[in-house]
């Protein structure tokens, strides 16, 4: 099952600020997040996890 990380989670898993996710929502360089209702968002995990291995596979190539 793919669990739905809130904001704080995410924010401690990548390591990145609030403003910076957004930010790279923005230049659709982080997953979108999905609407959980009227006022609330939400990652899924599985999206989180996929990005962060990207970062490694990029760096290892680089």
């Amino acid at each position: 099952m793919n669990k739905i990380l809130r904001l704080p989670e995410v924010t401690a898993r990548t390591g990145l600020s609030r403003a910076t996710i957004y930010l790279k929502i923005q230049n659709k360089d982080f997953p979108e997040p999905v609407s959980l209702g009227a006022r609330a968002i939400g990652w899924k995990e599985s999206d989180i996890s996929e990005w962060i291995e990207s970062l490694s596979t990029t760096k290892q190539s680089a």
